[in-house]
C-alpha cells in the first residue's frame, strides 16, 4: 500500500490546499473523504494536464484584466469630477455625496466603474476638493479627484 497518493483538489479544503492544487494525501483520506465528496480527483496524467491548461488560461485572463484595469486607472487619474450641489452658508451640503452619486458622475464621463470599487470612507457632507481611492483589480488602483461646489 502506498504511503501517500496525489490528488487534484476541486475545491478549497481547509488545512490542505486551494482549488486546482496537486497535493499528496494518505490513501484512506482520499478514498473516504475527498473523493466521495468530490472535493478532489485522482491525479492522472490527463487530469494534471487539464489543470495546467486551466491555470494557463486563468493566468492569461487575469493578465488581460490587469491590463484593462491599468488603462481605466490612467483615465480615472486624469479625470476630475465637479459636482454642483445645494449647500448652506457654512459649506455644509443639504444631503451628502455617496458612492452611488460618484458612480453616476463617472458614468456621465464615459467610464464604467462599479461603486463597490470606490473606497469612500464616509459620505461627503462638505464643500471642497477630495481625492478618493478607487481599487480596480488586485493591486491596480487609482485616485479620483472630486470637487464639490455650491449650486
Amino acid at each position: 500500500m502506498p504511503a501517500n497518493i496525489q490528488v487534484i483538489l476541486q475545491q478549497d479544503v481547509d488545512k490542505l490546499g486551494k482549488s486546482g492544487e496537486l497535493v499528496r494525501v494518505r490513501p484512506g483520506f482520499a478514498r473516504n473523504f475527498l473523493l466521495p465528496r468530490q472535493l478532489a480527483v485522482p491525479a492522472t496524467s490527463t487530469a494534471v494536464k487539464r489543470i495546467e491548461h486551466e491555470k494557463q488560461v486563468a493566468l492569461a485572463k487575469a493578465e488581460k484584466g490587469k491590463k484593462e484595469a491599468r488603462e481605466i486607472a490612467a483615465k480615472v487619474d486624469a479625470l476630475t469630477i465637479k459636482l454642483s450641489l445645494k449647500a448652506g452658508e457654512d459649506g455644509k451640503l443639504f444631503g451628502s455625496v455617496g458612492t452611488k452619486d460618484l458612480e453616476h458622475a463617472i458614468a456621465a464621463q464615459g467610464l464604467k466603474i462599479d461603486r463597490k470599487k470606490i473606497q469612500l470612507a464616509e459620505p461627503i457632507k462638505q464643500l471642497g476638493s477630495y481625492e478618493i481611492p478607487v481599487k480596480l483589480v488586485g493591486d491596480v488602483g487609482a485616485t479620483l479627484k472630486v470637487e464639490v461646489v455650491a449650486k
